[in-house]
């Protein structure tokens, strides 16, 4: 199983797709946001994501209690249509981060979150486009998406069983045949008790996709475990500067630790390797520390092997222990000295 997104394959036998998601962390500045796309092909991201939306496109510039942000993370907003048009990354801004990704060697995409970003990334020639979890019911929207032919990475946060089979459903109707499902918490930042990340494995196997990680939790763990689970993609929320605060800063990896959990899952995917049952070329280096038969007091010739003169030590240049009951009661051919290797040709 293997999808192309751009110059970048994504497979069971490809390294992990590592996804740096700008998300709000430009903070409403085109040059914070350039500085973020170079941070993040400095840090040795696959991608760079963004999102794709204006506050009218996403919600009413309404005052009623359902607008209202009362708890969370966001709170301090107090409105839906104050929170994302702070967060949203400006229209006019895309073709230069589109730009700047693609001049840096990144896959640069975006999810949409109704029908006219996606004629706008299509103007663009995004190579591929992510599903928000809030939208994965947005059937409209799927349907548009499917309509280009692009691969599709789909999130799971605030989906059941029953909404991920309904997407799924639309979008290979619709003729998309190359998706990605991404295990997702829909929680800033997510517990580690409720990332679930045995789910990923069952996705591959129950939907017949790739399936990866969208990851809101603090720090790096929960990423490295899912690659080493088999999680194919990884999406984390990055910030030129975590000091700096956005609205997602609070949960996104500075470039620093971005780097370091590019690093380490490429250690992972190293030590994940294939099965197998030979030693490794460095572990026949140490093939000395193996036990064997040794001498371990002087023995005259015609006296008798037995346990006070014979021991099982390293290192393992003597004779191998499965001989160990069979030369007891042998006699030596030879005076055998203290510390030579025992071999067979000695004994009677």
């Amino acid at each position: 199983m293997k999808i192309s997104i751009g110059h970048k394959q994504i497979g069971s036998e490809q390294p992990c797709f590592i996804i740096a998601e700008m998300s709000g962390n430009h903070g409403g500045n085109l040059d914070r946001a350039i500085e973020i796309v170079r941070g993040a092909a400095e840090a040795g991201a696959d991608a760079l994501k963004i999102q794709t939306y204006t506050a009218d496109t996403i919600t009413l510039n309404s005052d009623l209690p359902d607008f209202q942000l009362i708890t969370g993370p966001w709170k301090s907003y107090k409105r839906l249509w104050n929170l994302y048009n702070t967060a949203h990354t400006p229209w006019e801004w895309h073709k230069t981060i589109f730009s700047e990704a693609r001049r840096l060697g990144l896959e640069v995409f975006s999810s949409p979150f109704d029908e006219s970003a996606v004629d706008l990334l299509e103007s663009l020639g995004a190579n591929a486009y992510k599903i928000a979890s809030p939208e994965i019911n947005h059937i409209p929207l799927l349907k548009r998406v499917a309509r280009t032919g692009k691969p599709v990475i789909l999130s799971t946060g605030l989906a059941q069983l029953t909404d991920i089979n309904l997407a799924l459903l639309t979008l290979k109707e619709c003729g998309v045949q190359d998706i990605v499902l991404l295990k997702c918490t829909t929680a800033y930042p997510t517990p580690f008790e409720e990332c679930n990340l045995r789910t990923i494995p069952d996705m591959n196997a129950r939907f017949g996709v790739i399936a990866g990680l969208s990851d809101h939790t603090i720090g790096n763990a929960v990423a490295i475990a899912a690659v080493a689970i088999g999680a194919k993609v990884i999406e984390k929320h990055f910030a030129s500067d975590v000091c700096e605060e956005t609205v997602d800063s609070f949960f996104s990896n500075s470039q620093r630790e971005f780097t370091q959990l590019v690093r380490d899952i490429r250690a992972v995917e190293k030590a994940l390797g294939q099965v197998s049952y030979e030693i490794s070329a460095s572990a026949a280096l140490n093939m000395s520390g193996m036990r064997s038969l040794y001498v371990s007091a002087p023995i005259r010739a015609g006296e008798s092997i037995n346990k006070t003169n014979i021991r099982c030590i390293r290192p393992s240049f003597g004779l191998h222990p499965i001989y160990f009951e069979q030369v007891l009661g042998r006699e030596a051919k030879r005076d055998l000295a203290a510390g030579e290797r025992l071999r067979l040709e000695d004994l009677k």
